[in-house]
C-alpha cells in the first residue's frame, strides 16, 4: 500500500520542495494540492518532477479550498474538469474534491448527478472528501451542501480524512464501515476533536491527537484496501526545518508501522 505525501504538508514551501522532501524521506508518492503555485497546475513540470525524483503522482486535490477560490476561475465544474485533465496527464488515479459550499447553490443542486456523469467519461476516480460543520461561537453553521458528510451523499467514491473526522466529531471507524467499498482514498492526520475550537481542522501528526489512527490503518490492511494513504499534516508552525522533517518522518513511520498490522 502506497504512503504518499501531500504537497500541502510542506506549505508554505512550493511543490518542487514537496517532491524533494518526499524522495529524501522515502515516501512512495505525492499528492498534488492545486494551489496558486503555478507548478502545482502545470502537468509538464509535474511529470518532470515525478520522473526526476522517481515518485508517482497518486492523486490531485482539486482547488476546493477558500484559499484556492480564484485558481482556474470561479466555476467549480471548470475546476473539476481541469483537475481531471491534470490527473490524466500526470497519471494520477484520484481527484480529491470537497462538497460544495452552501453558497454555491447551483453547483450543490447538480453536484451528485454531475459528478457521476463526469466519472463515466474518465478512468480517474472522483473521491469526495468528508468535511465538517463550521461554527460561529457555539452555533453550528451549515458550511457545505448537500452535506459535509459524504456518507449522506449519493457519490461512488469517498476520501476519508481523519483530521476532518476529529473536527466534525465523527466516528472514523464507523464511517469507514459505512463506506465499505466506496472508501477510495485516505488522508492521514490527527486532531483533538474540538469542533468549536479556534483551529478545528488541525492536521496533526498521526498519534498526537484523539483519532483512532492506528486502528484505522490496521483495518485498511485487514480489509484489503487498495488505495493510497496520503500524509496530510500541517508543518507550517514547525519552529525549524529540522522540526518539519521530523514531523514528516514520524508520520511516514507511523503509517508504515500500522499498515503492517492486521486488525
Amino acid at each position: 500500500m502506497q504512503v504518499a505525501l501531500s504537497t500541502s504538508s510542506v506549505y508554505p514551501e512550493k511543490t518542487p520542495d514537496a517532491f524533494k522532501i518526499a524522495a529524501r524521506l522515502g515516501y512512495d508518492g505525492v499528492e498534488i494540492m492545486v494551489y496558486p503555485d503555478p507548478v502545482s497546475q502545470d502537468a509538464d513540470v509535474l511529470r518532470r518532477l515525478s520522473d526526476y525524483h522517481e515518485l508517482p503522482i497518486v492523486s490531485v486535490h482539486a482547488p476546493s479550498l477558500l484559499l484556492t477560490q480564484r485558481v482556474w476561475g470561479r466555476d467549480p465544474w471548470v475546476k473539476l474538469i481541469r483537475a481531471k485533465d491534470l490527473a490524466e496527464r500526470v497519471g494520477a488515479r484520484v481527484v480529491v474534491v470537497h462538497p460544495p459550499f452552501r453558497w454555491q447553490r447551483e453547483y450543490a443542486r447538480g453536484f451528485e448527478t454531475g459528478l457521476a456523469k463526469m466519472a463515466d467519461e474518465t478512468n480517474v476516480v472522483f473521491a469526495v472528501e468528508n468535511m465538517y460543520p463550521l461554527h460561529a461561537g457555539s452555533t453550528e453553521v451549515a458550511g457545505y451542501a448537500p452535506h459535509w458528510d459524504p456518507t449522506r451523499l449519493d457519490v461512488e467514491n469517498v476520501t476519508l480524512d481523519l483530521s476532518h473526522t476529529a473536527a466534525s466529531g465523527s466516528d472514523a471507524m464507523a464511517m469507514a464501515v459505512d463506506l465499505g467499498s466506496r472508501l477510495a482514498h485516505v488522508h492521514l492526520a490527527d486532531g483533538t476533536g474540538n469542533p468549536a475550537g479556534p483551529i478545528p481542522d488541525e492536521h496533526l501528526v498521526p498519534g498526537r491527537g484523539g483519532q483512532p489512527c492506528a486502528s484505522f490503518l490496521h483495518r485498511l490492511n485487514a480489509t484489503g484496501y487498495s488505495g493510497a494513504v496520503v500524509v496530510e499534516v500541517k508543518t507550517n508552525r514547525a519552529p525549524t526545518e529540522a522540526d518539519r522533517l521530523t514531523d514528516l518522518v514520524e508520520s511516514l513511520a507511523f503509517a508504515r508501522k500500522h499498515l503492517a498490522v492486521p486488525a
